[in-house]
């Protein structure tokens, strides 16, 4: 009877982990502006490292929720007025295995700290236009097209 108790508490704890990573998400997401998103929070295996999760547009910052994590705060929180677009790439080696085939990577410079982070090609241009806009008179370069490849 232990054994059937057992088992029991533990599918009840995944159902209730489960549960509330969809409440989680739903909490986040309720205000709309919510982009799918991939950000590289480690460098040190080649095309490894990336973690799928969601960006949410507040103000002038992009806050990434990481996929599955318990966390009501963004993992992580990049401002526009501090985020320059250094490069645009395609997934190279291991990279496709890990993201979805028409996924673009762009590799940024936020606070004098690269990060890269990757989303469908369908919301870059969203991305681009929500980084480039900004406030009269407080335009600054923030892309460097010339040096991308046509992606």
């Amino acid at each position: 009877m232990e054994i059937v108790e057992g088992i029991g508490i533990g599918i009840a704890v995944v159902l209730a982990a489960i549960l509330i990573l969809f409440v989680r998400r739903a909490v986040v997401t309720r205000s709309g502006g919510i982009i799918r998103l991939g950000v590289r929070v480690t460098t040190v295996l080649d095309g490894r490292g990336w973690s799928p999760g969601f960006g949410r547009f507040v103000g002038d910052e992009l806050r990434w929720y990481r996929l599955f994590s318990f966390a009501i705060r963004p993992k992580r929180v990049l401002s526009r007025k501090e985020l320059i677009v250094e490069r645009r790439r395609l997934p190279e080696g291991q990279e496709r295995l890990s993201m979805p085939a028409d996924w673009v990577i762009l590799r940024c410079t936020s606070q004098h700290a690269p990060v890269e982070i990757a989303m469908a090609r369908s919301t870059v241009t969203g991305f681009l236009s929500w980084l480039e806009a900004a406030p009269p008179g407080a335009a600054s370069p923030r892309l460097a097209p010339q040096d991308w490849p046509a992606a």
